[in-house]
């Protein structure tokens, strides 16, 4: 097997991986907020390919909606198809260039397990919204709930018991609603709500569902492109025979995402505790300020 590669940094390769599915989950995420949260300035942190900043944008009551990414090439992709009423920044979702209590929201779309420490993140969301501000995001159930996930990584088990180690499923503890519900109360969030989200995905073929696996974007296709040839063969047919075809070809599967919201306490205090003071050297000071 060649090296392993993973990466989140191509927009068109992760629109066919996962984007058409973010869209739709965007979507379905944002009206659960509903129309009372968040109407003023809002921040998507992590944006990638601009899923959730578009839909944002779309209910046309925020002041300003800004998506963030630390990959220059999803921002790129962002720009380029999500209207100008959003705005983009290349910036860490972990270290958001914003002042203290600037936003009255910050939402993330699919990013938050991808973050070295989901807890400073969190935490400095928190500290980002004003007193009574909102802070939402969503994760994939790698763990049971994304069925072409799951049933991509059975077959690859299936093959080559070493995936197992690869499995979002197992990786990702985080993306589970308890989780998910103590990340959010630990850093200091308040009427904190955990629902599920279930989109449909629905291929129609099954070169439709496969070939996006071999793009390298993200742990599944960065898997694939590690494997030789003869294995990635061995694991087509295996997930071909695996999965539900309906007489037409096509596959109907679906993909639930675990949502979180909570709010900053009323009364202007620290949500996430006494922080470490800015020293002259800190990168912090020097970074670019979006509100």
């Amino acid at each position: 097997m060649r090296e392993r590669r993973e990466v989140w940094t191509a927009g068109e390769a992760y629109e066919r991986y996962m984007g058409r599915w973010s869209r739709l989950v965007a979507e379905e995420f944002v009206g659960w907020l509903g129309e009372g949260d968040g109407g003023g300035y809002r921040l998507d942190a992590g944006c990638g390919t601009g899923a959730l900043t578009a839909a944002a944008a779309a209910r046309g009551r925020a002041r300003a909606v800004v998506g963030v990414d630390r990959s220059a090439g999803f921002v790129a992709a962002a720009r380029g198809a999500v209207p100008a009423a959003a705005g983009f920044v290349v910036a860490d979702a972990g270290a958001l260039p914003v002042r203290d209590g600037a936003l009255d929201a910050v939402v993330s779309g699919l990013a938050l397990n991808f973050l070295p420490r989901p807890d400073a993140a969190v935490a400095g969301w928190a500290r980002a919204v004003r007193p009574g501000g909102l802070v939402a995001a969503y994760v994939w159930d790698y763990a049971g709930g994304m069925g072409f996930l799951r049933c991509f990584w059975d077959a690859a088990v299936a093959v080559d018991r070493s995936a197992a180690a690869l499995d979002e499923g197992g990786r990702f503890p985080l993306c589970r609603p308890e989780p998910l519900r103590a990340l959010w109360s630990g850093a200091g969030l308040v009427d904190v709500v955990v629902a599920p989200i279930e989109v449909p995905t629905v291929f129609s073929g099954f070169p439709d569902l496969w070939e996006p696996f071999l793009s390298g974007q993200g742990p599944a296709p960065g898997y694939v492109a590690a494997l030789d040839a003869d294995t990635r063969v061995r694991l087509r047919e295996a997930l071909r025979a695996a999965l539900p075809v309906r007489p037409d070809g096509s596959i109907t599967l679906t993909a639930r995402a675990w949502a979180v919201r909570g709010r900053r306490p009323e009364g202007g205090t620290d949500p996430a505790g006494p922080r470490r003071a800015q020293r002259p050297d800190d990168p912090r000071r020097h970074r670019t300020t979006v509100l």
